[in-house]
């Protein structure tokens, strides 16, 4: 696809979100879903057309550091937690590095945890970056498939398993696939590594520990 096509299928993508709908789209993992994370009813679609448990929080994409301002508020973190926030960021953003963090009030509660944090990833993929840029510096990115069945790398493996549940597929190709991102908790003490994934955790909890 020629980048002025895209530029439009990614215009038509973020014009979709903005108006409510949710969107399948590739990123620097797998194809994920993305809506406006401040609308309720659009967080609630997903929920709805994935089969997905209410209690499962969704994460979100940013398309640059600014964009966390909107959905975090860092300073509920001690500052030992912020330290760790600020290697990690600084070592492995943007890639496949899932930090949770402490929710804004500005999210909708289906939205984040009980706990009220938030899973945030800064994703090094040209393409998830420019619709995220597009719908305003955030984006839910859930992956695009039934819960509980296999994450998908392509534009019509997403139709296989959602089909016309979703207001628009932006197909980008195969998406790089492997590993999904690495989770880790920074809202407790010591950090949880929730999920290995693409990043290690010996290559993540050796950057850490010695965070004084």
């Amino acid at each position: 696809m020629n980048n002025c096509l895209l530029t439009l299928e990614i215009d038509k993508a973020a014009q979709t979100i903005k108006n409510g709908g949710v969107v399948a789209f590739p990123t620097d993992t797998f194809y994920g879903l993305g809506c406006d994370p401040f609308n309720a009813s659009s967080v609630e679609k997903i929920y709805q057309l994935k089969n997905r448990p209410s209690y499962k929080a969704i994460l979100l994409l940013i398309s640059s550091l600014e964009g966390l301002d909107k959905c975090i508020v860092l300073e509920k973190l001690t500052k030992k937690q912020q330290k760790y926030f600020q290697i990690l960021t600084t070592n492995f953003w943007p890639g496949p590095l899932t930090i949770v963090l402490p929710a804004s009030d500005l999210l909708p509660k289906n939205l984040v945890s009980t706990e009220n944090t938030v899973g945030i990833r800064y994703p090094n993929y040209e393409l998830a970056q420019r619709l995220t840029k597009a719908v305003g510096g955030a984006i839910t990115a859930t992956s695009a498939n039934l819960s509980g069945q296999p994450n998908v790398e392509t534009a019509s493996e997403v139709f296989l398993q959602l089909g016309n549940r979703l207001d628009y597929i932006l197909d980008g190709g195969k998406s790089p696939g492997g590993k999904p991102s690495s989770v880790i908790d920074l809202t407790i003490e010591p950090p949880n590594l929730v999920r290995e994934g693409a990043i290690s955790q010996i290559s993540l909890m050796t950057l850490l520990e010695n965070i004084g």
